[in-house]
């Protein structure tokens, strides 16, 4: 056996030469509708973070607005939006907020790897599509919550929705 361990293109313990690290995606998260939901570049912006962690630095994963544009080719409030998307979702948490004038990036924590000693929190598997925004009170069918739990549409919206197909 160890001569094939050992063989052309394996070092002594095995492992395949120049390879090196890589980003593991389990398939109980790729099937999550969280990650389903996320945008292609809130996944880009991700796999850029996940490629700086090397299992002994989360909590400490930087990643500047303009490094991101750089690398990713996309704008900087595209890196922004992304970053906010995956926090929203809860792949993301911020461990220390950045500063312009100190030059240093925000810092983050991927949920989906230890932390501090601490077991993952993968925060994204409680996140469900029913949440809606906090600033935004109305669903996406354009109804409005009542106080006792069911939604109706506004007397003058609706009454706008069928003067607009008369016409």
């Amino acid at each position: 056996m160890a001569s094939k361990r050992n063989g052309r293109g394996h070092n002594a313990k095995g492992r395949r030469i120049g390879e090196g690290q890589y980003v593991a995606l389990p398939h109980f998260t790729l099937r999550h509708e969280a990650w389903r939901q996320l945008s292609g570049n809130a996944i880009k912006v991700y796999l850029e973070l996940h490629s700086r962690f090397n299992g002994a630095n989360n909590g400490k994963l930087s990643l500047s607005l303009n490094q991101g544009a750089r690398l990713l080719h996309i704008g900087k409030s595209t890196v922004q939006r992304a970053l906010q998307e995956l926090e929203t979702k809860g792949f993301i948490v911020k461990t220390r907020q950045g500063q312009w004038y100190g030059r240093m990036a925000t810092e983050w924590r991927l949920t989906s790897k230890p932390y501090n000693g601490h077991v993952p929190t993968n925060d994204w598997q409680k996140w469900r599509t029913s949440e809606q925004p906090k600033n935004n009170p109305r669903s996406r069918s354009g109804l409005y919550p009542n106080s006792d739990g069911t939604a109706s549409v506004p007397k003058n919206e609706n009454m706008s929705r069928i003067s607009t197909r008369q016409r």
